[in-house]
């Protein structure tokens, strides 16, 4: 029992040189150096095979985490995943554990609730503090090892998730037999009620005592132990109660188009079973943990082995009891069938994945602050990854890797279900950011879900439109529950009967309907970039246009005679540009996207949208108005509306013309107009920041400032500050890990190595030469560019299709260099 590390190069006097660590049983690690010299007519083969295989795996290789000492407490926890179930694991105390979570587990009051946590315990023990102990993150093979050396005796835990059926994986190997203690554990076995912020957990947030026909309640799973040498646990949505659908249709008034409303609450049973080889039923036990009451349920091995497997198959369904139960069977025999076959096939799936694309900044310069923007990149992308097959898309606030609160902030001692501004809650200026990096990473699949998601939201998001103010198009409000209509705190419970019923009573969120439009910019792009078949997905971008060409004009006419205004445009009012500049006039957020998203659907080939349906568009385009500008110090720049009557909160839609919709920018007309705004504005100078949802460092990508982009990204994806690993952020202005931060950094890096202006494909745009980097990312018309740059100078690029290679236009800004600015 042991293993073997091997680094590998070719001297220049043409040695293969490798240097080998062996980790024997019991052992301190032993090194040794060796040399081989090869022939030329070998060496040169060699070296051609290793320049023309897949890089993209090796790359994630290079970022495995590695930790030497056990963890605190769950904040110190390493995310492991696949499919769409997310582990938090960590080794504390001598024992090993992890929370388990996966897309769409949402409760009653449509909290995005843990199925549970799991804690291993051996004897004796090979994690007895004081021995030898090594924890990894292997993101190129998607699964975390644990190794142990204690007292004579040694072990070697893998835990990984099967990317194509929901079922956790804990294989263990030891040195000489041992006996496994498995215990699952729940705090949810009596019925809580959430006062105080505890309700941010779930869509009541702060008003559950307001709520009509109930309230807050974190309601108990079942949990049967020992039937069969099997743990089963389910919580399955109670039916003799209103649950948070019921109450937000009544609230908004729309209980005569209830039956036509999609709910995905009602009956919604989710869990598992977790079992194991030689595995049966050992006393239950209690226990506490970070605050939070327990109770455990274990399986222990009937007799000591040197090889464990245990599994947990998780079932999620909308189902009977008794179908619910013969779905989870079913997983439950695949779970235990010999794990070889679905292990290689995960493991495949993770190294295809690394080959799409990946950024790999100062690779010579591990530790050094550049160096840490590959490494972070490549991580957040991997915890993303671990949700490619949700049905749910990636929540902002945590997505399936939150933990204990009292962890994220001591104020907040509840429960491992809590995380602020909700689980079945999707505020779209956050979840944006989340999902955009999937373009240029190629990870279309990783964006589907949030596609859908609003596609399953559209039948909803339309009546709304009807019953409020009888006509077409949908309405999508900033916060949107997973059933389409606006989250219920946010709609408000004290409204005035006069008060507009389609529009939220709330001071920041009031008439902010544009952001639906970056979702139906995303579909679009997906075809710009890869050719996709979109057709599902234009439904929902032409009733998103539909409905602001339709409003607009609607309540211009309950103001007066003409539907537009003197110069043939809409009268985009009361609006808002993003949730700071409210009751505005033509806000700029929304033109822009509006302008873009037009373009976008306008350019589509005639097999998608027929010419009628494609002149209409054309006219609404022409009933855009422009664009609002304003002096600053003496400087035009972008206004953010035209007008507006009050600030709420620090975002900068003023710079959304640039990013993301693309109006401004490196060979675009105005860019000085551009970074003028970005300069001198002083909202958007007083506003900027790092943190978060923010995001500053695209807009300094997008302007070609090289120097603020540069800062920026070494602040934005710097390791997150207090946490063991490098990215769980947060909580910024959202939750830990803060996805929409790690998104926004993600971004901004790609934009400042690539960006595109029609054909035109900007190389290092944006980019410090002396920082050396190799990457690959992905362009619009399904081309991919590859390129190397080191000491200043680019050694190798790649772009294919071949044709593409014309198009690319390389720039390497230093701080004096002036970037191109119009053609």
């Amino acid at each position: 029992y042991g293993a073997v590390a091997v680094n590998a190069g070719i001297t220049k006097n043409g040695k293969l040189m490798f240097h080998k660590t062996f980790f024997m049983q019991n052992k301190k690690p032993y090194a040794g150096l060796a040399s081989i010299r090869l022939s030329l007519k070998i060496c040169l083969p060699l070296l051609l095979l290793l320049s023309a295989a897949p890089a993209g795996a090796g790359e994630a290789g290079r970022y495995s985490e590695v930790w030497t000492s056990q963890s605190a407490n769950a904040s110190e926890s390493m995310p492991c995943g696949g499919g769409d179930v997310g582990l938090n694991v960590w080794a504390e105390g001598g024992e090993l554990l992890f929370y388990i979570a996966r897309s769409g587990a949402f409760d009653e009051g449509n909290a995005l609730l843990k199925l549970g946590r799991v804690r291993l315990r051996f004897a004796p023990n090979p994690f007895a503090e004081g021995g030898d102990f090594r924890q990894e993150l292997l993101p190129e093979d998607g699964y975390v090892k644990v190794c142990g050396a204690s007292g004579g005796l040694s072990a070697e835990v893998s835990i990984w998730v099967d990317v194509h059926r929901p079922i956790v994986h804990v294989e263990v190997q030891s040195s000489r037999p041992l006996q496994l203690t498995a215990g699952y554990e729940t705090w949810r076995y009596e019925d809580r009620p959430l006062a105080g912020k505890a309700a941010n957990a779930g869509s009541y947030k702060w008003a559950p005592q307001r709520a009509p026909l109930g309230g807050a309640w974190l309601h108990r799973d079942s949990v049967a132990a020992g039937e069969a040498g099997r743990v089963t646990f389910f919580h399955r949505n109670r039916a003799d109660l209103p649950n948070i659908f019921d109450v937000t249709v009544r609230q908004q008034g729309l209980d005569s188009v209830k039956r036509l409303l999609r709910d995905p609450i009602t009956g919604l049973t989710f869990g598992g079973a977790m079992q194991g080889e030689g595995m049966g039923a050992a006393e239950g036990y209690r226990g506490a943990y970070a605050g939070t009451a327990y109770r455990g349920y274990a399986l222990r091995s009937r007799t000591p082995r040197a090889a464990h497997h245990l599994t947990v198959a998780l079932h999620t369904a909308q189902a009977s009891p008794a179908a619910w139960a013969a779905g989870l069977d079913s997983l439950a025999r695949r779970a235990a069938a010999p794990p070889e076959a679905d292990r290689e096939a995960s493991r495949a799936w993770w190294r295809r994945f690394w080959e799409r694309s990946y950024i790999v900044v100062a690779p010579d310069s591990s530790g050094a602050p550049p160096y840490q923007l590959g490494r972070t990149y490549q991580l957040q992308r991997y915890m993303l990854g671990c949700n490619a097959r949700g049905q749910y898309p990636t929540k902002f606030n945590g997505g399936l890797f939150t933990y204990d609160p009292c962890l994220v902030d001591t104020a907040q001692p509840f429960t491992p279900d809590h995380r602020a501004w909700g689980g079945g809650t999707f505020t779209a200026q956050n979840q944006r950011l989340v999902h955009y990096p999937m373009l240029a990473a190629a990870d279309f699949d990783l964006l589907k879900p949030q596609l859908d998601f609003y596609l399953r939201a559209l039948p909803a998001a339309e009546l709304r439109t009807k019953a409020y103010w009888g006509h077409g198009g949908a309405c999508f409000a900033e916060q949107l529950e997973n059933f389409g209509l606006p989250n219920c705190a946010e709609y408000g419970w004290s409204r005035p009967d006069f008060f507009d019923k389609g529009v939220e009573y709330n001071a920041w969120l009031e008439y902010e309907w544009d952001t639906a439009l970056e979702f139906c910019f995303m579909a679009l792009e997906l075809h710009r970039y890869c050719g996709a078949d979109i057709a599902a997905y234009l439904p929902l971008v032409e009733s998103c246009l539909t409905f602001f060409d339709e409003h607009y004009r609607y309540l211009a006419l309950r103001r007066g005679r003409k539907a537009l205004d003197g110069s043939g445009h809409l009268v985009l009012y009361p609006g808002s540009a993003c949730e700071t500049y409210k009751m505005a006039t033509n806000a700029t957020s929304t033109i822009a996207a509006l302008h873009t998203v037009l373009q976008r659907l306008i350019a589509l080939p005639d097999s998608l949208l027929p010419p009628p349906r494609r002149a209409a568009w054309a006219a609404m385009l022409g009933t855009l108005p422009p664009i609002a500008l304003r002096e600053v110090s003496g400087h035009t720049a972008i206004a953010p509306a035209k007008a507006w009557e009050r600030v709420s909160n620090t975002e900068a839609p003023q710079l959304y013309p640039v990013f993301p919709w693309g109006i401004y920018g490196l060979g675009r007309p105005h860019l000085e107009v551009a970074i003028n705004t970005y300069r001198h504005d002083p909202d958007a100078l007083r506003f900027r920041s790092h943190v978060g949802w923010k995001q500053d460092n695209i807009f300094a990508a997008r302007l070609g400032l090289t120097d603020e982009a540069a800062a920026l990204a070494l602040k934005k994806l710097a390791p997150a500050e207090g946490r063991r690993f490098p990215t769980f952020w947060g909580p910024g202005f959202d939750w830990t890990p803060d996805h929409n931060h790690g998104g926004a950094g993600m971004v901004g890096l790609q934009e400042m190595l690539l960006q595109s202006n029609g054909d035109t494909l900007y190389l290092f745009p944006a980019w410090p030469k002396e920082w050396d980097v190799r990457f690959k990312l992905h362009a619009p018309r399904s081309t991919t560019v590859e390129a190397t740059l080191r000491s200043g100078k680019i050694e190798r690029l790649h772009v294919t299709p071949a044709s593409r290679a014309k198009d690319v236009v390389v720039l390497l800004p230093s701080a004096t260099t002036r970037k191109p600015s119009a053609k």
